[in-house]
């Protein structure tokens, strides 16, 4: 997924409101970007970090940036990683189109938002006369507290944990099940759930893995033009 335009950089003032950010352009303008992401992006919200914001020209926006990336330091040097829960959708579709992703590749038909199951959309549905439906989750893994580890969720998601049980009904259907993790930074080597964050979501994650559904994490390859999927990355328990 290449950025429309070319991305501005800057210095976060402040994150509030949840879905606001204050942020002074190396120009010393200091503007308003809208945030796009429903967690706590723990560790990521520190007044002083360099953040990247691109910019729309449509005349209906209050707010004309939107904060994509924000630069991370673990100890070995900033690291880009990226906040907008929008792309990770887009991001995947176009992997799996392009054959990255193994084991998603080889369905006739991609479709994106489909209804299923209780009154929900699945991100992402493949279709195929032969190898029938497969249904995947996507969930935007930015945390980590821990060099080379990423983590998820950075908050309670009661809405996540719904989704794995409604993934565990598409398998009991027998359908194929996916629930994968787009992890938008490339400085972690493995993922693992953050069980003190919250322990429902985990033990959602548990009964659904039982029950079949397949877990999935992949690596972005970060930069401030593109982000794109690199590589598997292992889901080991802590």
């Amino acid at each position: 997924m290449k950025f429309p335009t070319p991305l501005l950089r800057g210095t976060l003032i402040q994150r509030y409101k949840r879905f606001l950010a204050d942020v002074r352009l190396e120009d010393g303008t200091v503007v308003t970007a809208t945030c796009p992401n429903t967690g706590s992006m723990m560790g990521l919200t520190e007044p002083g970090q360099t953040v990247w914001l691109s910019t729309s020209d449509s005349p209906t926006r209050k707010y004309k940036h939107t904060w994509e990336l924000v630069e991370h330091d673990l100890g070995k040097g900033p690291k880009l990683v990226g906040v907008n829960t929008g792309h990770p959708n887009k991001i995947v579709a176009e992997a799996i189109v392009a054959g990255k992703i193994e084991g998603l590749g080889g369905y006739g038909l991609l479709e994106r938002e489909r209804k299923y199951g209780k009154n929900s959309r699945i991100d992402i549905q493949l279709s195929d006369p032969v190898r029938g439906r497969a249904y995947v989750e996507i969930k935007n893994v930015h945390m980590s507290r821990r060099a080379g580890l990423a983590e998820f969720p950075d908050s309670v998601t009661e809405r996540g944990a719904k989704h794995l049980v409604e993934l565990s009904d598409m398998v009991a259907e027998g359908h194929r099940a996916v629930m994968l993790y787009l992890i938008q930074r490339n400085d972690v080597t493995s993922l693992s759930l953050a069980r003190d964050v919250d322990p429902r979501y985990a033990a959602a994650f548990d009964l659904a893995a039982i029950a079949g559904v397949e877990m999935l994490a992949m690596r972005c390859k970060m930069t401030t033009v593109a982000i794109t999927v690199e590589k598997a990355v292992p889901i080991r328990e802590t």
